[in-house]
């Protein structure tokens, strides 16, 4: 005679094709579904209230496997163990067993491939690359993503923190980023040990405090003219690419990606659209007499070429100039010592000094954000009108020749 624990035999078991629950005993039924699945349950009680644990399909588990993985689940609930949640546990750890097996260099491959195409720069994929694998890969490359801890991070940061502190701090950026990449993933768990606030703050100095602040390198504004007019018997683009970002007193990006359907010749105006722009808002230019002369003489050298879309075409069809060419250019007229970025501040400093104009006016035409959050919500214009008649002071003293300018500079010293 059967035991009352074990009430369903094979024969009974192969039999059973009517929807229902079929009982074995010890809370282990056989459930078979409307839809003529058939699988294993095990009913148990929780806290005074019933709890139902899935043992698997009859396809893969018989009679005596179902009873022994029951026996098993009712051990763990006398022992004071929940059995469902001891298993989600258990594959939980299993889970990240796998996880261990992915390494830290294994991430930022597929942290790049999942963001480069929102980053604005296309450099920035092969920029993470290039920081990663220099610092970070020679000491956690080859580590499992979980096990990179605080030691491990200070190893690749602390080497290069006070020699190279603005290096330093992408890296560090870069590892958290990409830890919490990890860690979303489920490759990794515990806190990010690259986290700065609260954490890497308490074991390494603020970059403020060991870094040594490099201003690009600038022109001062009184050798400006005698620069630019030697600018002017240099022969190439990039010459006059680099006299136009002068006068406009824009960033290089914006200059060596200017499209020709963002001039307006007829207004005098240049406008640069949001998604070029640092600030990811349009910004209008005024364009002053030389550089409307620049830009007719760009658009007569590239007629015989109608589907060149940049203003500075680079030397491939289809291509702006490359953001080294200013540098290039710098190097072969003996003025290493300067960057392009670096005549906005000759420009600033100018305008700051030389002129009347309000600081509004000057950083608008700098395409600075103007103000908190607050003033900028009253402020809706762009000041233009007084933006065009800053640039074209700027233009004006641009192309006047040193000996006048200093000249100039006497009389408006004698009249104040």
């Amino acid at each position: 005679m059967a035991r009352a624990s074990e009430r369903l035999t094979a024969l009974k078991v192969e039999k059973a094709k009517k929807p229902g629950m079929y009982a074995d005993g010890g809370g282990l039924y056989l459930r078979v579904t409307p839809e003529g699945a058939r699988n294993w349950v095990l009913r148990y009680m929780l806290d005074r209230r019933p709890r139902w644990m899935g043992l698997g399909p009859l396809a893969l588990y018989g009679l005596s496997e179902a009873r022994a993985r029951a026996l098993d689940a009712r051990r763990k609930r006398h022992e004071g163990i929940d059995p469902i949640e001891a298993r989600r546990a258990e594959r939980a750890r299993q889970r990240l067993d796998a996880a261990k097996a992915v390494t830290f260099k294994q991430c930022p491959e597929s942290y790049i491939a999942a963001h480069s195409a929102g980053w604005r720069n296309g450099k920035h994929a092969g920029q993470w690359s290039a920081t990663l694998s220099t610092y970070a890969y020679p000491v956690i490359g080859a580590l499992p993503v979980q096990a990179v801890d605080t030691g491990l991070v200070l190893k690749v940061l602390e080497p290069i923190w006070v020699a190279k502190p603005e290096t330093a701090g992408r890296v560090r950026g870069r590892l958290e980023s990409i830890l919490d990449f990890a860690k979303v993933r489920g490759y990794r768990d515990g806190e990010n040990p690259a986290r700065w606030r609260g954490h890497l703050d308490k074991l390494l100095p603020a970059r403020s405090k060991v870094r040594v602040i490099e201003h690009h390198a600038a022109l001062p504004y009184a050798e400006l003219p005698a620069f630019l007019a030697s600018l002017r018997g240099q022969e190439g683009i990039a010459a006059r690419a680099l006299e136009f970002l002068i006068l406009t007193a824009a960033r290089t990006g914006e200059v060596i990606g200017a499209q020709r359907n963002e001039i307006n010749l007829f207004d005098k105006t240049w406008t640069i659209p949001a998604a070029r722009m640092k600030a990811h808002r349009e910004h209008r230019v005024p364009l002053s007499a030389r550089a409307l002369a620049i830009l007719e003489e760009m658009q007569a050298a590239g007629d015989s070429d109608a589907g060149r879309a940049f203003v500075f075409p680079g030397g491939r069809a289809g291509t702006g100039l490359s953001n080294m060419a200013f540098l290039m250019l710098l190097r072969r007229m003996g003025r290493a010592d300067l960057t392009a970025h670096g005549f906005r501040a000759t420009f600033k400093t100018w305008a700051s000094e030389r002129t009347s104009f309000q600081n509004e006016i000057v950083e608008a035409s700098l395409a600075h954000t103007i103000g908190g959050k607050v003033e900028q919500a009253y402020m809706r214009g762009d000041l233009f009108d007084k933006r065009r008649r800053l640039m074209q002071q700027w233009a004006t003293f641009c192309t006047t020749a040193p000996a006048d300018n200093v000249r100039n500079r006497i009389v408006s010293l004698r009249n104040s």
